[in-house]
């Protein structure tokens, strides 16, 4: 649309259905690369993806035309299927429902991107949800233990 225009930084985070650690490290770069396309094909742009067995943070630079839920749910919807089409998961895959969202100013991008990329050093010091638990008091949101990411009954 012309004349519009804007700088939008998202931080995505969500986790696998039961934080099961299904996402292997011989796949987790196609993966990535394939969630990287449905940004790409959704005029968005990646500015850093990572997966980890459990989640995955993707922080990307979205343009206004759609919202931050549909562009979620293709991206779960899609990726699912692209998984469950490899064969990659003996069990079925799926994502959890819910999503975080975090926004963040362009002089942040820089520290962010690193945050991402080094996942795997910052998880041997901190677990997927006490990270989680932690980005959600430091961005001051409401939340509820009991919806956060359930487990298996």
């Amino acid at each position: 649309m012309p004349n519009t225009y804007s700088q939008i930084q998202v931080h995505f985070v969500f986790a696998v259905k039961y934080r099961q650690a299904l996402i292997n490290p011989a796949w987790k770069e196609e993966l990535n690369k394939y969630i990287t396309g449905i940004f790409q094909y959704n005029q968005h742009r990646i500015l850093q993806i990572n997966s980890m067995p459990d989640h995955i943070h993707i922080f990307a630079g979205l343009r206004p035309h759609q919202s931050i839920s549909g562009l979620i749910q293709n991206v779960k919807t899609g990726s699912t299927q692209w998984i469950r089409e490899k064969g990659y998961c003996a069990s079925p895959f799926a994502w959890q429902e819910g999503y975080g969202a975090f926004s963040y100013a362009r002089s942040q991008v820089n520290t962010v991107v690193r945050y991402i990329q080094n996942q795997e050093i910052h998880h041997r010091k901190e677990i997927f949800l006490d990270e989680y638990r932690r980005t959600l008091n430091v961005f001051e949101i409401d939340w509820d233990e009991k919806y956060l990411f359930t487990t298996p009954i």
